[in-house]
């Protein structure tokens, strides 16, 4: 019998919605302990298993995967982690998994709170998505038992399994490009300190420099990112050197946007005046009228290498961790402008 009872039919019963029942059930907020009861007893009384007990189609126990985004990444035009989050739930709800999304603000991560949705104690997996403080991965991980897996960014410490772009080389791969195209003077955009993957870049930025015979400047390396907020920053508030080279190398297609419009504000072009390339090849619809020369970031593939590290480990329970590097590639459009030799 408790095959065929579903959320549904307990809604239909006690006369509230779906989303009511699920939230019951799981231990959510949003529903008065008198109801809570009511809706438990029934669902006890028709034989309803919840799906955290129950068995996907591999015929391991389901599980509930609570995902944290900080919301640093969640800027004005920035939907890249979004469209992650998408792709993650859809593969986890096609093998009868649960994904449940919480943002993390600044201040929970400052003052070391933990979210929500592990106080009500129905996790079995943690995913951190995009980059959080060393001191805040370690609080998670010492304040629970479950799980961790952390999804374009790696923990330093190898204590858990984190999948990541290929950051080091996709930077090297778009700063060799314009050494190709004829530009020897180029600059970095990107708060090398905002996160490990800026800092990945901008090394494989520096080695494609010094191996081309150039000088490293540091008034090329030109910052993005608000301090306090790690929001990029608006197009006016972008800082150029004095001394301009001919090319950039922006560690994210948005701050290439945002350079863009920097440049266009000034009067000049892209590429006729400089040349400019992004990484991730994501962008916000309008946020730019150049289409940005960028190193694809496999976001699929990424999400798909997570989940079968969490479905294997979730068999062999087994620890530890190791970095997983997912490559991308080299998509030539127009912002890029080759010089004559």
């Amino acid at each position: 019998m408790a095959k065929n009872v579903k959320l549904a039919d307990i809604a239909n019963q006690v006369g509230v919605s779906v989303v009511t029942v699920s939230k019951a059930l799981s231990g959510q907020k949003g529903v008065s302990d008198k109801l809570r009861e009511k809706i438990i007893a029934l669902a006890d009384d028709l034989g309803y298993q919840h799906p955290s007990k129950g068995k996907n189609e591999s015929g391991s126990r389901k599980q509930n995967v609570g995902i944290l985004i900080h919301e640093k990444h969640f800027s004005k035009y920035n939907s890249f982690y979004l469209q992650m989050y998408q792709m993650l739930v859809t593969q986890l709800v096609g093998q009868g998994d649960y994904g449940i999304l919480e943002v993390i603000s600044r201040e929970m991560e400052q003052d070391g709170i933990l979210p929500n949705i592990l106080k009500e104690g129905n996790l079995d997996v943690i995913v951190l998505l995009g980059e959080f403080s060393k001191s805040y991965c370690e609080f998670l991980k010492s304040e629970n038992k479950i799980a961790v897996y952390c999804l374009d960014f790696s923990d330093e410490k190898k204590e858990v399994n984190s999948v990541i772009s290929d950051s080091f080389y996709g930077a090297y791969y778009l700063t060799n490009y314009l050494f190709e195209q004829g530009h020897k003077e180029i600059a970095f955009v990107g708060s090398i300190f905002a996160t490990s993957s800026i800092m990945d870049r901008y090394l494989g930025y520096t080695k494609s420099i010094m191996e081309h015979g150039q000088n490293i400047r540091p008034d090329w390396r030109i910052e993005d990112r608000d301090f306090e907020t790690g929001f990029i920053l608006e197009p006016e508030k972008l800082m150029l050197p004095l001394e301009r080279p001919t090319a950039f190398v922006c560690n994210c297609d948005l701050t290439a946007g945002v350079l863009i419009k920097h440049l266009e504000q000034e009067g000049y072009s892209v590429p006729e005046d400089y040349s400019v390339v992004g990484y991730d090849n994501f962008i916000f619809p309008g946020t730019c009228d150049v289409e940005i020369t960028t190193y694809e970031v496999d976001m699929l593939q990424m999400v798909k290498t997570l989940v079968e590290i969490m479905n294997r480990q979730s068999k062999e329970n087994n620890s530890g961790g190791k970095t997983h590097i997912v490559t991308g590639h080299l998509v030539v459009k127009n912002s890029v402008k080759k010089l004559l030799a």
